[in-house]
């Protein structure tokens, strides 16, 4: 009798983890190739188009693909928005997002997960597995500016498309200075985290240094690609005519001082936050680690006393 010849699964785990490493590498690779300024510029002219037979149909097309909860938003119809944008950038009910209670807790800032977080060692940031950044060059380049945060803490937050998209203040908070630091326009998911060094310190962001009661704190908004905008409750939209460095400091007389849990931003698409401390004022909760789930207004952290 003739033996039956053995057949290899279709989808065996071998043929699948192939198959994820070439996909993998397909994605990194065409960030590097497609014109990410030019691809975000289109989708944030879309994003912000009125017309009700294209944004409506996207708006119900991106509630349906990413499960978005609609049902804790004010508005819950796409008629309701103004724009694609507006939707995105949509306001929840009160009650929503209640504030973890406790004048030392230090709030999430926003709703996402947790890419990364803890010690800034040696002036540097961890990203991924093998990836780490410069602390001075996230926030600028001026060594002057990043040196408070030297051996302080930090944490990195990701924000998935479903997700809430106001950015709120962990700590009450006095403005300082606001930095826009032009750059690439990179995904920001685990992929490319794990793959493009420096993602977070070479992508376009927004840097906001605040007075506190634990000293310094740096809030980064970073873009990715088809990130149309960042805006901040002080400035509006962030968009320099040249696409070059700009500090704006904010002196006294006339301070900008936002409450704990408080509005201070928004992504016009979604992106990440990175947070960062000075050293020995505070640690995050012990239960937070890669992965984390967050919702804004949760305790991620206290102060030290």
């Amino acid at each position: 009798m003739t033996k039956a010849p053995q057949l290899t699964p279709a989808n065996s785990p071998e043929e699948n983890t192939l198959s994820t490493s070439l996909k993998d590498k397909l994605f990194i690779a065409s960030q590097y190739l497609v014109p990410q300024h030019l691809l975000s510029r289109g989708v944030g002219a879309l994003a912000a188009t009125e017309i009700d037979w294209i944004k409506n149909p996207l708006i119900r097309a991106f509630i349906k693909q990413f499960d978005v909860n609609m049902s804790e938003a004010q508005r819950q119809n796409a008629e309701d928005f103004r724009c694609f944008n507006d939707f995105f950038t949509r306001e929840l009910q009160d009650g929503a997002r209640p504030l973890a209670s406790g004048d030392n807790m230090i709030l999430s800032p926003a709703d996402g997960a947790v890419s990364q977080l803890g010690p800034i060692e040696n002036g540097r940031i961890f990203q991924a597995k093998g990836q780490d950044y410069s602390l001075i060059e996230l926030l600028g380049g001026d060594s002057d500016r990043a040196a408070p945060f030297m051996g302080g803490q930090f944490s990195t937050i990701y924000l998935s498309p479903k997700d809430y998209h106001r950015v709120h203040m962990p700590v009450t908070g006095t403005l300082r200075e606001m930095i826009y630091v032009p750059g690439d326009l990179f995904s920001v998911n685990q992929t490319t985290a794990e793959n493009v060094p420096r993602l977070f310190s070479r992508n376009e962001r927004v840097v906001a240094i605040f007075d506190t009661e634990l000293g310094q704190m740096a809030m980064v908004l970073v873009g990715a690609m088809i990130v149309a905008a960042v805006e901040t409750v002080w400035h509006g939209l962030v968009t320099p005519p040249k696409r070059e460095l700009r500090v704006t400091s904010y002196p006294s007389p006339e301070p900008i001082t936002i409450e704990k849990g408080e509005e201070m931003g928004r992504f016009l698409l979604g992106s990440t936050v990175v947070l960062c401390f000075e050293k020995d004022k505070m640690h995050w909760q012990e239960t937070l680690e890669a992965g984390s789930p967050l919702r804004m207004g949760e305790s991620v952290g206290m102060t030290l006393e």
